[in-house]
């Protein structure tokens, strides 16, 4: 458990000293996140403000990448076991057409909303340079974990359940 903790602490840091300075705060643990609002794949409206009180996770991701086939499982899994205690968990894609997020999302069974970010402004806000990223958030809105990476169901046990 510590490991992992330093492990995503030491990402963190890597990450946010990676960021340009554009003039953003740098996010870090325990700080409040950006809000945003969108429209997911499917043209539905989402808006992180709408979901206070709920825990929500951001996944950064490609079609390319091989740890995001590998653990879309384990987003799935969690997903369907804590939906309808208040999760909310959405891919955020930035560089794929409608095409190929929807052709990842039939070969994966994604269970949950995915955004497509085109023009990078979800990436900015939250200061993405790599991917995948999982963005763990709290129901308060603020940093839990910035997750450079493949993600394992324990790990997000670790971060999350005690919200659930």
């Amino acid at each position: 458990m510590k490991q992992n903790i330093f492990f995503v602490f030491f990402i963190l840091v890597v990450l946010l000293a990676a960021c340009s300075g554009n003039g953003a705060k740098k996010l870090k643990i325990g700080d409040t996140v950006p809000t945003f609002t969108a429209e997911d794949i499917d043209g539905k409206h989402v808006s992180l403000a709408n979901m206070k009180g709920k825990p929500v996770i951001l996944r950064f991701w490609s079609t390319e990448c091989k740890f995001c086939r590998a653990d879309t499982p384990v987003f799935n899994n969690y997903y369907n076991r804590f939906k309808e205690k208040g999760l909310h968990i959405y891919y955020i894609n930035t560089s794929q057409t409608k095409k190929e997020v929807r052709d990842f999302m039939k070969d994966l069974d994604v269970q949950f909303p995915v955004i497509l970010d085109a023009e990078g402004e979800l990436a900015k806000k939250y200061h993405v340079k790599l991917q995948p990223l999982t963005i763990v958030i709290s129901p308060e809105h603020t940093l839990l974990a910035a997750i450079l990476g493949g993600i394992s169901n324990a790990e997000l046990e670790d971060l999350i359940a005690k919200d659930l």
